[in-house]
This record gives structure tokens, C-alpha cells and sequence, in this order.
């Protein structure tokens, strides 16, 4: 129980950073091309990372330990992304569903106050209701599709995306390796 509510809060205050960082940048003028572009940018990212986290809770661990067997890059990633189901989807899902969300209204806000500052045809309360429209439309329709795509594909999606965290520790290890040899070479020079 004290482990889970620690966890919330952790994740709450990722969270809470996060969005404080992103709105705060978003509060110096951008162009409303590059806010664009922002704007597609989150809600891909968070139509993936919802396909992430519902294809890891509904992805098959069995085929993945035979190819951790035969050494398979990725397949002991996503074994660990499968026994850590619940953890991979609260972030996934909800974290960073949660701030695209958030970011989304805030750029898209943002986006309407350029536009109707260059004195539109249309009034800015139509202009600013079919935005969030459409940007509510475009985050959900996609998430929608990405859940039926996740659970038809899981073990699919969370091989690459276990391929994609192999590189991730294979750059690491290497980091780390070629700083400790760094350490040991001053050492000997000393």
C-alpha cells in the first residue's frame, strides 16, 4: 500500500514538472507553423506511447523467454516490460497521456490566440471551439485505433519497443565502460 501511494506520488510529480516546464515554454511567442508542428508532434507521441502501454498488457511472455534463450537482442527487455505490465501502462497510458493532454490544450490554445489576433473572418469563439474539437477528435480517434492495432500486434510492439531499450543499454554500457576506462588511464598517468 505505502509502496503504491509512494509510486503515485512520484508519478505525480514527474508529471506536475513536466507539464510546468513545457507550459512555461509555451508562454514565449513561437510561430503558429512551429506550434503546429508541436501540436502533431504530442499527440503522435501520445497515440504511441498509448499503443505502447496497452500492447505490454496485452502481449504473451512465453515466446519472448525462448528467444532470451537463444540471446535474442530485446526479447529479456520485453519480458521485463511484460512482468512490469502495470507500472508500463500507468506511465505509458496515463503519465503521458495525461501531459500530451495537457500540453495539446495548451498549444492549441495558444494556436487560436495567434490566429485571432490576425482578426479572422470567423469569430474567435468558433475558431477556438472547432481547434479543441479537432484536436480532442485527432487524440482520441487516434488512441482508438492505436488500442485495436496494440492488442491485434502486442507481441509485435513490445519486441521492437524492448529492441529499442537494447540499444538504449547497449550505448549506456558502452558510456559507462569507455568512462571507466578513462578513470583508470588518469590513474596511471598520475
Amino acid at each position: 500500500m505505502l509502496k503504491s501511494s509512494v509510486r503515485a506520488i512520484r508519478v505525480g510529480l514527474v508529471t506536475f514538472i513536466i507539464s510546468f516546464i513545457i507550459a512555461y515554454l509555451l508562454q514565449f511567442s513561437l510561430p503558429p507553423w512551429f506550434m503546429v508542428l508541436i501540436l502533431c508532434i504530442v499527440i503522435i507521441t501520445g497515440v504511441i506511447f498509448d499503443i505502447i502501454g496497452t500492447a505490454v498488457t496485452a502481449a504473451d511472455e512465453t515466446p519472448f523467454h525462448a528467444m532470451a534463450a537463444d540471446k535474442v537482442r530485446g526479447s529479456r527487455q520485453a519480458v521485463l516490460l511484460i512482468r512490469h505490465a502495470d507500472k508500463v501502462a500507468n506511465v505509458c497510458n496515463d503519465v503521458v497521456g495525461d501531459i500530451s493532454g495537457t500540453i495539446g490544450g495548451a498549444l492549441i490554445a495558444g494556436i487560436v490566440l495567434v490566429f485571432s489576433h490576425h482578426k479572422m473572418l470567423l469569430a474567435q469563439d468558433i475558431i477556438s471551439a472547432a481547434a479543441i474539437a479537432l484536436v480532442a477528435a485527432l487524440s482520441v480517434g487516434g488512441r482508438a485505433a492505436g488500442k485495436s492495432y496494440a492488442i491485434e500486434n502486442a507481441n509485435s510492439i513490445v519486441f521492437k519497443v524492448g529492441k529499442l531499450l537494447a540499444v538504449f543499454k547497449f550505448i549506456n554500457y558502452n558510456l559507462k565502460k569507455n568512462r571507466r576506462k578513462g578513470k583508470t588511464h588518469t590513474r596511471k598517468g598520475k
